[in-house]
């Protein structure tokens, strides 16, 4: 049962991940193809307006697409709607982060104005700061590194049925999905953040975003293969 938990979770997160790009798209203007949860082939979908609404097969991110014939078209959406577009995702995280800790500060010391506004951005501030200090750790350390597997696995054991530990781990959870989205990593939020502002810098830089963003790919796709392997090993007797 903590582990249907846990994989709710992570649906709920990345949801809400996708979520903020796909409001920023729609604030900017920019008009919305398909809002999936997952990659790969449609397992259910709908259509409402001129948006369709996917749950896809693969379900270890999501993505939301605008309405662009090519590659040339979305280079066309100005800089700064595609620097918020990217943006949208990570913020909606930390705003979730924020949310949780205000929930927690409740359960602990009961309402109060500090708990739910001002204690929430501090418990939030230290706990990115620790966390981006902690980054490097993650790529030199193969034991901090862990996939889907280890994740489920790990949180199912450490959730239980514990609101506060539902909670933290919520907010851990939110919080890696912001901050290593903003990794200068090509295909990630970062990378692409990093490459628009290399673009506005010199229009020449836009070659670059195609070939980049398969490399990128490639790198997380090796990178999830090796955690999966590392998970198995760690949680399958005998392997």
């Amino acid at each position: 049962m903590t582990y249907l938990v846990v994989v709710f979770l992570i649906g709920f997160l990345i949801t809400a991940h996708e979520l903020g790009h796909f409001l920023a798209a729609r604030w900017l203007k920019v008009p919305i193809a398909r809002f999936s949860i997952g990659f790969g082939p449609k397992l259910w979908g709908c259509k409402r307006g001129d948006t369709e609404y996917w749950l896809s097969l693969i379900p270890i991110g999501g993505y939301v697409l605008p309405e662009i014939e090519d590659e040339a078209e979305f280079f066309q959406i100005p800089i700064y709607k595609r620097l918020i577009f990217s943006l949208g995702g990570p913020v909606a995280n930390i705003i979730l982060i924020l949310f949780f800790f205000g929930i927690m500060n409740v359960m602990a010391s009961g309402f109060s104005l500090n708990g739910i506004f001002i204690k929430p951005f501090l418990q939030t501030s230290g706990l990115l700061v620790n966390f981006i200090i902690a980054i490097p750790t993650l790529f030199s350390n193969s034991e901090q590194l862990s996939g889907v597997v280890g994740i489920v696995v790990g949180g199912g054991q450490y959730v239980g049925v514990d609101v506060l530990r539902i909670l933290d781990f919520s907010i851990i959870l939110s919080l890696n999905l912001a901050v290593l989205n903003l990794l200068p990593i090509p295909a990630l939020d970062g990378g692409k953040i990093i490459l628009y502002l290399l673009e506005k810098i010199h229009p020449k830089f836009l070659r670059l975003h195609v070939p980049l963003a398969l490399v990128g790919w490639v790198f997380l796709i090796g990178l999830m293969v090796y955690a999966t392997v590392l998970d198995v090993g760690r949680y399958v007797p005998g392997i």
